[in-house]
């Protein structure tokens, strides 16, 4: 019988047991950073942008000249200059003066608003001013999108393609990211085979199903492959992939079997911190702790395996990235009646109807191809006794 916790404690148990890990810190070319997570804040050394600035084509000018400016009686200012975009505007604008000015062009001192040039007329050194403009009006001032001092990227975000842009507006080209941590993948399993199966065979599926989990979550894997269950053959594959990774999936074996002989291996050379989850799927789910690296035996039936690793191994992920926890995208609500009387946290992949309301996708935990249909996945309480249709739900993605 396994002595099971519940998925909260369970967490909390692989955080406590892995706080003390840390990962090195590298830094790397702007133009390698996509993708990469973040060891420090970026806090900006400058203002963007750095000088006020016109969003429009049209002239500079002080927005109380221009004040009741209309159609029958339109403002009347000297144009004095000319300013093209990337010029630097080196000189002040008094009252009763205007300047021509392109997009993104840099108001000169005293000027605070720019007019469109559709609302303008100019002959003879005057530009006509038919509509009347703000304070700041068409302008984007010095220091209005990012703010000198302003931290402007958290530690633990994952850099995407619009934080290297800001990156890049800040001329920071080399960033402070964490290496990616290495977890080494064994699925184990008489049956598992990575060539045409036999009847009674089956193809390694976790291998690469947790390969590409791995992946996603930011890490480099290495694949050990499957092994049979052979416990000279498992614990074999162990010693390699802690020589290798900083944490090991073994997948399969993690029940109560006469050939289940994960939770024996990890407890002969470490520690088993548990061996039980109460949440479905992924009840027989292990942890444990050899030679002061993460080892979780994971389901071997393949949806099992999702979850666990999404739900525990990717929450382990996340804390050594300094990343933010896992958290529901959006709400849902639901379209029929979910009975639910396990004892356990469930959890279920879930699809939109024609309406947009939220249906279960039922399953077997055997079965793969819901992963790919469903649309993201819902929780049920571990004490509940299911969920009542029209109920809102919380929805994380897949």
């Amino acid at each position: 019988m396994l002595s099971v916790l519940s998925k909260a404690q369970a967490v909390q148990t692989v955080l406590d047991k892995t706080a003390s890990l840390s990962l090195s810190i590298e830094n790397i070319e702007l133009s390698e950073a996509l993708g990469r997570t973040l060891a420090a804040d970026v806090v900006a050394a400058e203002n963007i942008p750095a000088f006020d600035r016109t969003t429009v084509d049209g002239y500079a000018v002080i927005a109380a000249d221009t004040f009741g400016a209309g159609s029958a009686v339109p403002a009347q200012l000297e144009i004095v200059g000319e300013i093209h975009m990337g010029e630097n505007a080196d000189f002040s604008l008094k009252s009763g003066q205007c300047v021509r000015i392109s997009t993104g062009g840099m108001l000169p001192q005293g000027a605070d608003a720019a007019v469109m040039v559709e609302h303008t007329d100019s002959e003879e050194g005057l530009c006509l001013i038919y509509q009347s403009a703000a304070p700041y009006e068409n302008v984007t001032r010095k220091g209005e999108d990012i703010c000198c001092g302003e931290k402007v990227l958290k530690k633990g975000s994952v850099i995407t393609a619009a934080q290297i842009a800001v990156l890049a507006a800040l001329g920071v080209r080399q960033v402070s990211v964490f290496c990616k941590p290495v977890l080494a993948i064994i699925s184990t399993g008489d049956e598992i085979v990575q060539e045409k199966p036999r009847l009674g065979q089956i193809r390694d599926i976790n291998t690469d199903l947790l390969a590409a989990a791995v992946r996603q979550a930011g890490c480099e894997v290495y694949c050990y492959g499957a092994v049979k269950d052979e416990r000279e053959a498992i614990d074999t594959a162990l010693e390699a992939c802690l020589a290798r990774a900083d944490a090991v999936l073994i997948s399969g074996g993690s029940s109560a079997g006469t050939k289940d002989m994960t939770v024996s291996i990890i407890e002969a050379r470490g520690e088993v911190c548990f061996h039980g989850i109460a949440m479905k799927p992924g009840k027989p789910t292990i942890f444990g702790m050899v030679a002061g690296k993460p080892v979780f035996g994971l389901p071997g039936h393949p949806l099992a395996a999702y979850f666990v690793f999404r739900l525990i191994v990717r929450t382990y992920i996340a804390a050594r990235l300094s990343q933010a926890p896992d958290m529901p995208h959006k709400s849902g609500v639901l379209a029929v009646n979910i009975p639910s009387n396990h004892g356990r946290e469930e959890y279920l992949c879930i699809q939109y109807n024609e309406e947009g309301a939220v249906v279960p996708v039922h399953t077997k935990s055997g079965v793969i191809s819901v992963l790919s249909a469903a649309q993201g996945f819902i929780k049920i309480e571990r004490n509940a006794e299911g969920l009542l249709k029209g109920t809102v739900v919380d929805i994380y993605a897949l």
